[in-house]
């Protein structure tokens, strides 16, 4: 029997605090915790990621299936899967942001999406999903290389990186002697994020480290890992603002 909207009220109110707005339709919505400034980040990633998806499938979208590696509470998987896709799979490393994601899934009568606990540096995953999401996590990471490898094998035709960047940094360094120099393929900045890890800040990483890349450094670690092509999307007009000022970027990876 379907629950009713007092009890799906009850129910999101136990789960709270919420990162994302959900639209749970007569049952009402989720309130989320960010400020008020902060809040159009998600519907400008989603839009930017809504373009490039529907750029390279078409009307294949039916037939193709999607991993969101990094979930949270399953805000882009839930898109994906009332887009019409196949299959979504949804993967999270916390507990609690699964449950929040499978609560969400259930009220909105979505059958095509499942959650699951996961960590993107030991994805168990058997087969590579047509469309990859990556979304908000590679600047959280320790070991940015070893996740985009990874991330690079459950992809078969396209990934959607979104990351915080930094300014880029050119310029050469020697290489085992003075006359021997390499050029800087752009950047990795080296973030603490111990305050937010310690006081068990949901919104960090599996660790206190993260590595934040310039664009640059992220089209040649994703190319490294094995995609074709990369190409940074242009964010929308009215967007979010560190997406127009390209702090943030959506980046398209193709196999």
């Amino acid at each position: 029997m379907a629950a009713t909207t007092q009890e799906v009220q009850e129910r999101i109110a136990a789960l709270g605090p919420w990162f994302y707005e959900f639209d749970l339709g007569a049952h009402g919505r989720t309130v989320s915790v960010l400020p008020p400034e902060i809040l159009p980040i998600h519907q400008t990633r989603l839009e930017m990621m809504n373009r490039v998806v529907d750029a390279h499938f078409g009307n294949r979208l039916h037939q193709a299936r999607c991993i969101d590696v990094g979930c949270h509470e399953g805000f882009y998987s839930a898109a994906m899967a009332r887009k019409g896709m196949r299959e979504v799979r949804g993967v999270d490393v916390r507990a609690s942001n699964l449950e929040k994601a499978r609560f969400v899934a259930e009220v909105m009568g979505l059958r095509n999406v499942a959650f699951e606990q996961g960590n993107c540096e030991d994805p168990r995953v058997e087969e590579p999903y047509e469309l990859c999401l990556f979304l908000g996590l590679l600047y959280h990471l320790e070991n940015p290389m070893l996740c985009l490898r990874n991330i690079s094998r459950l992809t078969s035709e396209l990934c959607v990186i979104e990351t915080q960047v930094v300014d880029e940094v050119e310029g050469s360094a020697e290489w085992g002697a003075r006359e021997w120099t390499r050029p800087y393929h752009g950047v990795l900045a080296l973030i603490d994020e111990s305050g937010e890890f310690y006081n068990e800040n949901t919104e960090t990483g599996a660790s206190p480290l993260a590595t934040c890349p310039s664009p640059n450094a992220l089209h040649f670690m994703l190319k490294q890992a094995g995609f074709r092509r990369t190409e940074i999307i242009e964010p929308p007009p009215g967007g979010y603002e560190q997406h127009q000022r390209g702090k943030r970027v959506v980046c398209a990876a193709y196999k």
